[in-house]
């Protein structure tokens, strides 16, 4: 047995020299590499939420569609990435004066980012490269929330157009005026991974786009009243929401970005809670008032949960983290229901879950933080609860009012152009079939709809 250990050893050695050869790792070169792991790690994790959202769409939405639904999503992410490389993360990031003018409002460098190919382990705590990666992720989902408002009647050339738009001009900059050093984050707001920043600047441009686009065929009737539009699977959906749940801890734990001394873990720790409370509360809340515990509001509570907690998981006690979530259950139900009530066709729920959910998990920070936790963060300060000010809240609220006013003002305006241009609706007839077959040419589920037509 020894022999063989010995051999394998050698063998090994003869394979990967370095093995062999290399020196012991210094503390700061050890701790770069385990910092690049995780933030590759959480940025992977991030990156395979795609996944739950196209499982998430495709199970709301009608089988005429899913095909599309999954494929757009794949082609916008690609090009989110090449416009976020070019131009996004320049836009978010560039520029060494902070304390220039310009950088107070956008970023002014590192277009067509190049990075390093290795990390400095005496200057940095992780690669730029990671850094990168770990930020584009962010970038596609906020890009892929805002379908949301296009789902089942916009033409494959919008997402194409606006994907452009979006990475260039919407989402670099509110990240820079709150993650890269802008004037909000010199106010001290505080938006740990992105409740503002991601889930309600892509869910106010889905609010853009669905009211340009109008709602889908047959949802609503001539007297206001409307009709439920159900999705073809609510399988998917269930399983969309936990790969969302699942990466949500990258999306949170590894906005940390350093492993440090395992700070990381207690933001999943709130995380999980916040989740939890909002599943909980969507569920009950569903069940009491409309005598029936209602799978889509419960499903839709667990994202809420996960979206309000994201500004504030570093922030907050684990009691507070429990009542952030609660609240966001119990709001998503009313939201949903305020939205249909004014004739907005959100078939994912876009603006409830991302939105409504969004605006007060960031106003929460505002009043749940503590002290303690802002200095262990770095940004702004505790809330009204721990200190008696309200500074933090006013700074919360100026962030919300602020970032959403520009999302909604220059999605209405760059959809706007784009409507008059080009067109961004399928045309009644295209609706009606199906975008899988008016788009593409083919059926997400072809054997299905071969059974169909032959039952004709």
């Amino acid at each position: 047995m020894v022999k063989k250990l010995v051999l394998s050893i050698a063998a090994l050695s003869l394979v990967f020299p370095a093995m062999a050869f290399a020196e012991d790792p210094t503390p700061a070169t050890l701790s770069l590499g385990i910092n690049t792991v995780w933030i590759l790690v959480a940025a992977v994790l991030v990156i395979l939420m795609q996944g739950g959202f196209i499982l998430l769409e495709a199970g709301s939405t009608r089988m005429k569609n899913a095909g599309h639904v999954a494929g757009k999503t794949i082609f916008t992410v690609g090009l989110c990435s090449l416009v976020f490389w070019a131009v996004g993360y320049g836009l978010i990031f560039g520029g060494d004066n902070v304390d220039h003018a310009i950088n107070n409002f956008i970023g002014s460098g590192n277009f067509f980012f190049n990075p390093s190919v290795v990390g400095d382990s005496t200057s940095e705590a992780y690669p730029s490269s990671v850094f990168f990666l770990f930020q584009l992720a962010f970038a596609a989902i906020s890009l892929t929330i805002a379908w949301g408002g296009f789902a089942e009647r916009a033409k494959l050339s919008a997402y194409l157009v606006f994907t452009i738009l979006f990475t260039a001009l919407i989402y670099p900059v509110v990240a820079h005026w709150i993650w890269g050093g802008g004037w909000l984050a010199k106010d001290g707001a505080q938006d740990y991974a992105g409740s503002t920043v991601v889930h309600l600047t892509g869910a106010l441009a889905a609010f853009a786009a669905t009211v340009l686009l109008k709602p889908r065929i047959g949802k609503f009737n001539k007297d206001g009243s409307a009709n439920e539009i159900l999705g073809h699977n609510q399988v998917f959906s269930s399983l969309a929401v936990l790969l969302l749940w699942v990466g949500w801890f990258g999306f949170n734990a590894g906005s940390a970005l350093t492993v440090g001394e395992g700070f990381f873990g207690y933001v999943a720790f709130n995380t999980q809670l916040g989740a939890a409370a909002g599943a909980v509360a969507a569920l009950l809340i569903s069940w009491l008032v409309n005598g029936k515990a209602d799978i889509s509001t419960m499903l839709n509570g667990a994202l809420a949960g996960l979206v309000a907690i994201t500004a504030s998981c570093a922030f907050v006690d684990p009691w507070a983290a429990v009542v952030i979530g609660l609240v966001a259950g119990v709001l998503v139900f009313y939201s949903a229901k305020f939205f249909e009530k004014i004739k907005v066709d959100d078939p994912i729920y876009a603006m409830s879950v991302h939105g409504a959910a969004g605006v007060w998990g960031t106003l929460a920070n505002g009043i749940f933080a503590t002290k303690a936790l802002a200095e262990q963060v770095g940004v702004g300060e505790g809330g009204l609860i721990d200190t008696g000010s309200w500074h933090q809240l006013w700074v919360q609220f100026e962030s919300v009012v602020v970032c959403g006013a520009y999302a909604l003002g220059a999605s209405f305006l760059l959809l706007g152009i784009m409507k008059l241009v080009m067109g961004f609706r399928v045309t009644e007839e295209q609706e009606i079939i199906g975008l899988d077959l008016s788009e593409h040419g083919t059926y997400g589920y072809p054997e299905q709809m071969k059974k169909a037509q032959q039952s004709l």
